[in-house]
């Protein structure tokens, strides 16, 4: 960073600092959250998190709507750290995946000790209601996410996911009907408005609508956003057999083309007068409209041999140009997603992997189907990436990225957070009763109590791969056992000696001590 931008930066923090300063002497902030929302913006690297820092301390967003912002507190007693769970963890060699059981908010805390700036892709599909995680969820966030709650929970942890992220790193949000406004706003606010890429409509199930009342409501929202859109690339898709039907035929350059499909060269935007020029038919006559291109190009498809010209039985031309198979490697998404997988998929993915008998409940509500996930890691991830999703839930998209790494041969990792809520169709939790269990199996093959007896191995091999499983765990940060508590293996350290591991963990782990007011 150059002077005038460091000087730049300075200014900004002093400015922002005094604004929080007069919220507190004005009593809208207390003075313990503002004296810790200054340390914050002094540790920040660059303008946009000053600015993002700042925002937690104002009560009412420019977009127009009020929830309560829970702020971060300090509590400067209590390390949060992350333990290794052995009896889950296994290794088979390959890829290490991670799965980190306990409440997403310390958990991107900690990631963010080694992984700040690394990750490619986040997904996440948060909870909208207590049925989300079953009709007898006994905690879920309070039992109470109401839309007030649910912004109020995921604005400090967007926050956190955007540190996450690289550069041309980008978010997807599962998010339904009567939250998608709200949220949306939210991302604004966080990720900035600029940084806005598509908001996908994806076509949950299909059918009737039984119980429905007004209409059957057959849809759902993916948010996407960009940490930096002039930075982030999408891949282009393969063309699904349905695509390629229509390259029907062929000509002179088939070896180096492939088959082509024609369209009208004519235009049927508004009126542009760079697009209106006349062209010259075959029997000499001109045609004067607008077409899609202007002369220049025009000529330069005339040269290639992408024109085409039909004889009409009125003695007229209509005029085409030819697309070739081979002239781009592939389609883009398009916004609407529909025929490609339902939630109905996914439960069936479920069912099989937990040999569950038709008409019998699945262990979680609504699991997305694996193909949704799979296709928006194909639109935006290469082989070495990596993917986070901390509300991982049923563990789908760690098994669409195994998915992945098997078809084109990549070394994606993923990692997941789910918290362990009970339902009475999971006692022991959902990270031990699904995610881990679900892991287990496609990875290894096995239970964990070794057996084989399930479903989805009839049809398909085991993946492979390792997982290291751990969970959040607490400790004072005056025991003078932390240091040995703390395995800096698991963030990828290997320390010597002791007094370089002291002063990391001194460093680096009083970011932990965060926690967020009223959770």
């Amino acid at each position: 960073m150059e002077r005038n931008e460091l000087q730049s930066l300075q200014e900004l923090k002093e400015e922002e600092k005094i604004k929080i300063s007069d919220r507190a002497s004005n009593g809208i902030l207390e003075k313990e959250n503002a004296d810790f929302l200054i340390k914050l913006i002094d540790n920040a690297e660059n303008k946009t998190e000053v600015l993002k820092i700042s925002a937690l301390g104002m009560t009412y967003k420019r977009t127009g709507f009020h929830f309560d912002v829970r702020l971060e507190k300090n509590e400067g007693q209590t390390i949060r750290y992350l333990k290794k769970n052995e009896n889950l963890s296994f290794n088979q060699g390959g890829i290490t995946h991670k799965l980190i059981i306990g409440d997403n908010y310390p958990a991107l805390l900690n990631l963010l000790i080694n992984y700040k700036n690394k990750i490619k892709v986040i997904y996440i599909d948060p909870p909208y209601g207590k049925d989300d995680l079953g009709e007898f969820a006994q905690t879920n966030y309070n039992n109470a996410i109401t839309r007030d709650n649910l912004l109020s929970m995921l604005y400090p942890r967007l926050i956190l996911a955007r540190q996450l992220l690289k550069d041309d790193g980008v978010i997807f949000c599962s998010i339904d009907d009567r939250n998608q406004a709200y949220v949306k706003c939210l991302f604004d606010e966080v990720f900035g408005e600029e940084n806005f890429i598509a908001d996908f409509i994806w076509r949950k199930k299909y059918g009737g609508g039984k119980g429905a009342k007004l209409f059957v409501d057959t849809h759902e929202y993916i948010l996407v956003y960009a940490k930096n859109k002039d930075w982030l690339n999408f891949n282009l898709l393969s063309r699904t057999d349905k695509q390629k039907e229509v390259f029907e035929m062929v000509d002179e350059y088939f070896n180096e083309r492939g088959k082509y499909y024609i369209r009208p060269l004519k235009s049927g935007l508004d009126k542009r007068e760079t697009l209106i020029y006349p062209i010259e038919c075959p029997d000499g006559s001109f045609i004067e409209t607008q077409w899609i291109c202007g002369k220049e190009a025009y000529e330069k498809l005339q040269s290639e041999g992408r024109i085409v010209f039909k004889l009409l039985k009125n003695g007229t031309y209509n005029i085409y140009k030819k697309f070739y198979e081979y002239d781009s490697e592939g389609v883009m998404q398009e916004s609407i997603i529909y025929d490609l997988a339902y939630n109905a998929d996914g439960k069936v993915e479920i069912k099989q992997i937990f040999n569950i008998k038709e008409g019998r409940e699945t262990p979680f509500s609504n699991p997305k189907p694996i193909k949704l996930i799979y296709r928006f890691l194909e639109l935006s991830t290469n082989d070495d990436d990596i993917i986070l999703d901390f509300f991982a839930g049923s563990g789908t998209t760690g098994h669409a990225v195994l998915e992945l790494n098997k078809q084109d041969g990549g070394n994606r990792q993923f990692i997941l957070v789910t918290n362990n809520e009970t339902t009475d169709l999971n006692p022991n939790g959902i990270a031990l009763d699904v995610t881990s269990k679900r892991l287990k199996r496609i990875m290894s093959g096995e239970c964990y109590d070794k057996s084989k007896d399930f479903k989805w191995l009839e049809k398909n091999a085991p993946y492979g791969d390792s997982l290291e499983v751990s969970e959040i765990e607490s400790i004072a940060s005056s025991n003078h056992l932390v240091f040995e508590k703390i395995d800096e293996k698991l963030y990828g350290k290997d320390f010597k000696n002791i007094h370089d591991k002291i002063e990391w963990i001194c460093k680096e782990f009083e970011l932990t001590c965060r926690k967020i007011e009223g959770e």
